[in-house]
C-alpha cells in the first residue's frame, strides 16, 4: 500500500503556533471535563459513601477490567443546561464503552450524587442514545441502577415523547428480542417507572438496602393507606425470596460487581465480524503531531493528507481517484487493523482543469464542487458493494455557489452524494475537525445520517453556515424589522446589536453546545482520534448483519 509522506515541519513558526493555540484550547476542555467528573460534588459523594455505596464512577471503575480504560460517551450533556436546579453535571448518568471480562460492553450507570440520579430530560436521551449505539453495533450492556426516578418538576419533558421515559423500556424489550445481551443491578433506589428497566433485562441482581418498588412508602400510605417499610415493600430480601423478581441478592456494592463480572465470563463469544482486519500497525508519523498541522484560523490551509498519515495504520493510505474532485479526499486504509474506506475534506486550495475544458482553475479547500461530489458518491457505494466502513473526517464549508456550479450540476452531484451516504448500509463514523456547514455537514454523514458514532475535536463548528454570514443576515433582518418600526439606530448601537447576535450564534456553533443537547456523543483531543475510531470499529465490528445496499433512484 502506498505510504503518505509527511512534509511536515515541526519547527516552523506555522507549527508551532497551531500546537500552542490548541493546546491552551484543550486544557480549558480538559479542566470543564474534571469539573464535570465531580458529578454532584464532594459533599454528595461524602453522602453516597455514608450509605456504604461507591459512586456511579467508583463502580464503573471496579467493574471494568484492570489496566484497561472506559471510554467515556455524553460526558458534556446537559452542560450549561438546567442552570435554575442546580444544574446537571453529565445529565446525571454516566454512559460508556468498557472491558468486562476482555469483552466490550455499553455501561449505563446513574449518577446518585446528581439529584440522588434522578431523570432530567436529557437523561433519559442520553440512556436512549446509548441503548441505541448498542442496538446498532449488537454490544451488551450493562445498567448500574441508583436513581429516585423522573425529576418531576421537569416530568412534562421527560415523559410523553418518543424520545424520553418511556422508550428507554421500549429498547429494553427491543434488545432482548435482538439478542442483546442485558444486565441489570440495582445499587440504590429504583422506583416508579423505573422499575421497569431491571425487569425487562436477562439478569437482575440487588444489594442490601436498596429498593425497588413502583411506589414508595409514603405514596402507598396515601394512595392506598398502607403502611409499611421500604424493605417490605421493596427490599432486596422480599425481591429475593417473596416476589421472586430479582435473581442474585448481594451484600453489597463489591460482592454484586464481583457477581456481574461472573456473569459476564459465561457469556458465549459474539458472531465472528465480516468486516476485514489484520494485525494493526502504528502510524508512521506521531499523533500528537496534529496539533500543529491543524490550523481553524479562517483562510488557512492544511493538508488532510497530514491528518490521515497521523490517523491510519503504517501511515498507509490507498487514494481513490487521486487526481479527480480533489477538495474531497477519498481512499481505502486500516485503522486498529479493520479496513476502512476515509472520506475526507482536504482544506488546501488545487489548481485544476474547468470542466469540458483545458482551463486552469482554482478550487478552494474545504468546499465540495460537482466533482468531488460524484467521486465520493462513487466512492461509498463501492465501500458498500464490498463491506467496508465508512469513516469521515469534517472541515467542510459547504458545496460550491455560483453559476458555475449550477451550471456543472452541482445540485444534482449533491443529491447523488447525499443519497449514497443516506442508504449506506456499513457502519458509518463521523469525526468533525473544523467547520462542518450547511448541506457540506449532511453529505459529509452529519448526525441526521445516522453515524454509529459522531466525534468532534474541540476546534469544531457546525451550522447551517458560518458564524460571521449568519451573524451579518440576523443583524440586517433585525435593522430592518427596528426601521419598519420607527426606529432608527446609529452606528454605534448597530454594532452592539451585531456584536451581541455573533456571540450568541458563536455560543451556539461550539461543540459543548452540541455535545449537551446529544448532537455529539464525545468531545476528542484531536491526538486520540485513532484510539476514538479503534474503539468505535471494535464495537461496529459485533454487529455481523447488515442489510441489502439499495439506493432507489439516483440523479445521473
Amino acid at each position: 500500500m502506498p505510504v503518505l509522506k509527511s512534509s511536515i515541519n515541526t519547527k516552523s513558526p506555522d507549527f508551532q503556533k497551531n500546537s500552542s493555540r490548541l493546546v491552551e484550547l484543550l486544557t480549558t476542555y480538559k479542566n470543564e471535563e474534571e469539573q464535570i467528573l465531580q458529578g454532584g460534588g464532594p459533599k454528595a459523594i461524602e453522602s453516597q459513601h455514608k450509605k456504604s455505596r461507591l459512586t456511579a464512577r467508583e463502580r464503573i471503575a471496579a467493574l471494568i477490567d484492570p489496566g484497561t480504560h472506559f471510554f467515556e460517551l455524553g460526558l458534556y450533556a446537559a452542560y450549561e443546561m438546567y442552570q435554575e436546579w442546580g444544574g446537571a453535571p453529565a445529565a446525571g448518568t454516566i454512559t460508556g464503552l468498557g472491558r468486562v471480562t476482555g469483552r466490550m460492553f455499553m455501561l449505563i450507570a446513574n449518577d446518585a450524587t446528581v439529584k440522588a440520579g434522578a431523570f432530567f430530560p436529557m437523561t433519559a436521551k442520553k440512556v436512549i442514545r446509548a441503548q441505541n449505539i448498542a442496538i446498532d453495533n449488537r454490544i451488551p450492556t450493562i445498567y448500574l441502577v441508583d436513581s429516585a426516578g423522573v425529576f418531576l418538576p421537569l416530568q412534562e419533558d421527560v415523559f410523553p415523547d418518543t424520545d424520553d421515559f418511556g422508550r428507554v423500556f421500549r429498547n429494553n424489550a427491543v434488545m432482548s428480542a435482538l439478542g442483546i445481551p442485558q444486565l441489570t443491578a440495582i445499587m440504590g433506589m429504583c422506583v416508579a417507572g423505573g422499575a421497569y428497566l431491571p425487569v425487562m433485562c436477562d439478569h437482575i441482581l440487588m444489594t442490601e438496602g436498596s429498593g425497588l418498588f413502583l411506589a414508595g412508602p409514603a405514596l402507598v400510605q396515601a394512595a392506598i393507606g398502607q403502611k409499611s417499610t421500604a424493605e417490605e415493600l421493596g427490599g432486596a430480601k422480599m425481591h429475593s425470596q417473596i416476589s421472586g423478581t430479582v435473581d442474585f441478592r448481594e451484600p453489597d456494592d463489591d460482592s454484586c460487581i464481583k457477581r456481574i463480572r461472573a456473569l459476564a465470563d459465561k457469556m458465549g463469544a459474539p458472531n465472528p465480524p465480516i468486516f476485514s482486519h489484520s494485525r494493526p500497525h502504528e502510524p508512521l508519523y506521531s499523533p500528537d503531531e496534529v496539533y500543529g498541522v491543524f490550523s481553524d484560523l479562517p483562510g488557512k490551509q492544511y493538508d488532510m493528507r497530514e491528518i490521515i498519515a497521523r490517523l491510519v495504520d503504517a501511515s498507509e493510505f490507498e487514494e481513490y481517484r487521486a487526481e479527480y474532485g480533489e477538495t474531497l479526499l477519498c481512499g481505502y486504509a486500516r485503522i486498529g487493523g479493520w479496513a476502512v474506506g476515509i472520506v475526507a475534506n482536504q482544506k488546501k486550495h488545487v489548481t485544476t482543469h474547468a470542466p469540458h475544458s483545458d482551463q486552469k482553475r482554482i478550487e478552494f479547500g474545504g468546499v465540495i464542487y460537482t466533482e468531488s461530489a460524484e467521486k465520493a458518491a462513487r466512492f461509498i457505494l463501492d465501500c458498500n458493494q464490498n463491506r467496508i466502513p465508512l469513516i469521515f473526517l469534517h472541515d467542510v464549508n459547504g458545496f460550491m455557489v455560483g453559476k458555475d456550479a449550477e451550471w456543472s450540476g452541482i445540485i444534482r452531484a449533491g443529491a447523488k452524494m447525499v443519497n449514497a451516504v443516506a442508504n449506506s448500509v456499513v457502519p458509518k463514523i463521523t469525526v468533525i475537525l473544523g467547520g462542518s456547514f450547511g448541506a457540506g455537514n449532511y453529505a459529509m454523514c452529519g448526525k441526521a445520517y445516522d453515524p454509529r458514532f459522531m466525534f468532534a475535536w474541540p476546534t469544531a463548528k457546525f451550522a447551517v453556515m458560518s458564524g460571521d454570514a449568519a451573524a451579518n443576515t440576523l443583524a440586517e433582518i433585525k435593522f430592518k424589522q427596528l426601521e419598519r418600526e420607527g426606529k432608527k439606530l446609529d452606528e454605534a448601537a448597530k454594532k452592539e446589536l451585531l456584536d451581541s447576535i455573533k456571540a450568541t450564534y458563536e455560543h451556539q456553533t461550539d461543540p459543548r453546545y452540541a455535545a449537551a443537547r446529544l448532537w455529539l456523543d464525545a468531545i476528542i483531543d484531536p491526538a486520540q482520534t485513532r484510539d476514538a475510531l479503534i474503539w468505535a470499529l471494535n464495537a461496529a465490528s459485533l454487529n455481523s448483519e447488515i442489510a441489502p445496499f439499495k439506493t432507489g433512484v439516483l440523479q445521473t
